[in-house]
């Protein structure tokens, strides 16, 4: 009961306050263009994997969102991430890895 009459409450208020910005966006003459919102997202380009389920291969994660379903288990086993690295071998920790890498 109480939400219900907070949210009407704050809908009310947002309402009139959309209204007197509107107002004073038309007194300036830019009402027109404050209701044009065609501005899209950026392309983003794809992320590949880094990390793969052992298990199962076709599973992977990017390393960015959350942690799959699949990983909590493992990290919670014990296991650290570098041990799911796609690309390192599996003997290897991300910074042996680093090491061995060419500098330039």
């Amino acid at each position: 009961m109480l939400h219900q009459q907070v949210a009407a409450t704050l809908s009310q208020k947002i309402l009139v306050q959309k209204a007197r910005l509107e107002e004073r966006l038309h007194k300036i003459g830019l009402s027109e263009k404050a209701v044009q919102f065609d501005r899209k997202r950026r392309p983003y380009p794809p992320v590949r994997p880094k990390y793969s389920n052992p298990k199962n291969p076709a599973e992977t994660w990017s390393g960015r969102g959350r942690l799959p379903r699949w990983l909590r288990p493992q990290l919670r086993g014990g296991r650290k991430l570098d041990d799911f690295l796609i690309d390192a071998p599996r003997n290897l920790t991300r910074e042996k890895a680093y090491a061995r890498a060419p500098t330039l």
